[in-house]
């Protein structure tokens, strides 16, 4: 067994009982403070207990919980706290310091103090005079004696390409669809009763939003990391017996590069489902961490927009690599060229979905927005791919990150996987620059393993001996860490865009 069951996170931990007495007293507060089903209420925190309490209240009062990246500038947690016209912000004490006087007074902002462990991982400090302190203002709530109202999913924020970031605004839920949606998340996310989850990605992402309020539901343990460490996950693996993770590729890697002697230390016996999403995992990638930790590796494949809609087994990844499995129950999915009518199997396309199980949604304040993804009644997130004669499906890349040199598609995920299966390859991201001749050339940017160089001339043979030349890029650069989210994706377009400002294009 785990230490302890409840919420945990470093050394502190959370009985049930205690999270449910505190979520009916922060629930009572915000009804006093005049929120009312269907408004907002924004949270600015890192992992944290009080992250997973505020939005249980949140819900239970039928309103929006409205979690923000903590990584946003000032102006941008100001837009979305304007734009959802959010009366109270819940943030901790550094991140409320950090805004200054960006936040219009009407909004009432509560400061959590930032726990040791989070304050270490951070470097920052612990407290400040931003805000109201929250636990003294909790001291004095009654608990909300209230029915429990229809609670609506968490409204994301996800950055786009350009401009303001969208909330992904859902109705709430119906009767039927709480029920399928539960069913899909116990596959997808491996959830059960009495499961001990651990979660080392960021609360304000939708998926392990989702998987988190789920997991702390089903009184077990849910236990939270400030921040990913390949080695910390191993070590609370075995001493909290966890049985379900979520995960995303670039944990994989940094998992795998972690030294034999170390991998070897722990006991991972506990381990019973992994799922990863957000981003491609490279075929090989996915081998080993299936012969290192056994059949317990799943994926599944989705959009804060759309969610899950396809789900691979670890039977389906030995069967067909690179596969992000087949089309989940209740689940439609059909593929355009932008032209009339849709591809069949085998041929590659802009994917277009639509779930039964989850409530329809609108873009907050942005309704033009979704209409513009949208075609019969279907939505795109903008990836492309294909399914194949016998129904798995396969993600060839963004749309946007697609390059077209000399007239030619070429997929930067497909030459992504290939590099980082060669020696001395920690990370990289390939994008496309202008050519004059092409339109556009191939740039891979490698992140080495720390203390290798790497040769290149040996990284283009390898290439070449597993790619068509075309898809072998004409440039190299090498950096020795690449700009990421804390979900662990590439910002690729800050590698990009400097390129293009130069040529004064953008295509």
């Amino acid at each position: 067994m785990g230490t302890t069951d409840g919420l945990i996170s470093g050394t502190r931990s959370r009985q049930f009982d205690v999270v449910g007495e505190r979520v009916r007293r922060i629930a009572g507060g915000l009804r006093r403070l005049g929120i009312r089903p269907g408004d907002c209420v924004c949270i600015l925190m890192r992992n944290d207990l009080v992250f997973i309490e505020v939005t249980y209240a949140i819900m239970l009062i039928g309103a929006y919980a409205v979690p923000i990246n903590w990584h946003f500038k000032p102006e941008e947690v100001a837009y979305v706290v304007g734009d959802t016209g959010a009366g109270v912000l819940v943030g901790h004490a550094d991140l409320l310091q950090a805004l200054g006087d960006a936040i219009p007074d009407r909004v009432r902002q509560f400061r959590v103090d930032v726990p040791q462990e989070i304050a270490t991982s951070f470097s920052v400090e612990t407290t400040s005079s931003a805000g109201e302190d929250f636990e003294a203002w909790l001291a004095d709530q009654k608990p909300y004696d209230g029915p429990s109202m229809p609670a609506p999913a968490s409204m994301i924020y996800t950055s786009g390409t350009t401009g303001h970031p969208k909330g992904v605004r859902r109705d709430p839920p119906s009767p039927d669809q709480v029920k399928t949606n539960e069913r899909v998340r116990e596959t997808v996310y491996g959830l059960r009763p009495g499961t001990r989850a651990l979660l080392p990605g960021p609360l304000y992402h939708s998926a392990p939003n989702a998987f988190a309020l789920r997991a702390g539901r089903l009184g077990g343990a849910l236990v939270l990391m400030p921040r990913f460490e390949a080695e910390s996950v191993l070590a609370l693996i075995e001493k909290e017996r966890i049985d379900c993770a979520l995960m995303v590729p670039t944990m994989f890697v940094r998992l795998l590069r972690l030294p034999q002697s170390v991998r070897a230390k722990y006991d991972l016996s506990s381990l019973r489902h992994v799922v990863h999403a957000a981003a491609p995992c490279p075929p090989d990638v996915k081998r080993q961490m299936l012969d290192w930790w056994g059949p317990v590796i799943y994926e599944y494949y989705g959009s804060t927009e759309s969610g899950a809609i396809t789900f691979a087994t670890p039977d389906d990844a030995r069967r067909k690599p690179g596969t992000v499995g087949r089309v989940l129950d209740g689940c439609e999915l059909r593929f355009s060229n932008g032209k009339d009518g849709w591809l069949s199997a085998g041929e590659v396309g802009e994917i277009y979905s639509r779930t039964s199980y989850n409530p329809d949604f609108t873009y907050q304040n942005q309704p033009e927005r979704r209409r513009e993804i949208e075609r019969d009644g279907l939505i795109t997130s903008g990836d492309v791919g294909y399914i194949d004669q016998d129904g798995y499906v396969f993600i060839s890349d963004r749309k946007r990150d697609v390059v077209i040199s000399g007239g030619v598609n070429i997929y930067p995920a497909e030459i992504e996987a290939a590099l980082q299966s060669l020696p001395g390859v920690h990370d990289c991201a390939v994008f496309g620059i202008p050519d004059d001749e092409f339109g556009e050339a191939l740039m891979a940017v490698i992140q080495p393993i720390a203390g290798t160089i790497p040769d290149l001339n040996e990284i283009r043979a390898g290439l070449k001996s597993m790619l068509s030349n075309y898809k072998v890029p004409k440039y190299f650069e090498i950096m020795s860490s690449l700009p990421r989210e804390d979900s662990g994706k590439i910002f690729k377009r800050r590698l990009r865009d400097p390129y293009w400002q130069k040529s004064g294009r953008s295509i």
